[in-house]
């Protein structure tokens, strides 16, 4: 089991953007075509965090042309460029999988704002 935590330690990412469920983020994602490389944005509200450590995982849902995608990215892939916070939400549960029912504003996590301290 040591030599499973020692490949892990050395693969994970040390600069990781910090994300909660509800926030709304883009994901810089690198997709292979044949020879060439791009990067495609993915932008959706983050409905679900699972698991810990390497294998931590996080679900991005957006509508595309009135139809609901639902994309697992893994957050420490060297095919994950970089995660852009857009806006947070503010929201009460671990889970959003409610969203998947509602439609147009329905659908919508209100924006998190935070006070100031005096």
């Amino acid at each position: 089991m040591d030599t499973i935590k020692a490949i892990e330690e050395q693969q994970i990412k040390e600069n990781v953007t910090e994300i909660h469920v509800g926030d709304t983020a883009k994901v810089y994602f690198k997709i292979v075509e044949g020879a060439t490389e791009r990067v495609q944005v993915f932008e959706g509200i983050i409905i679900a965090i699972n698991n810990g450590g390497i294998r931590k995982t996080f679900v991005v849902r957006k509508i595309s042309n009135g139809v609901g995608v639902e994309r697992i990215f893994p957050l420490h892939s060297p095919r994950v460029e970089r995660i852009e916070v857009v806006r947070r939400g503010r929201v009460r549960r671990a889970k959003l999988y409610y969203l998947r029912d509602k439609v147009g504003k329905a659908a919508k996590v209100p924006e998190l704002i935070k006070k100031k301290q005096a």
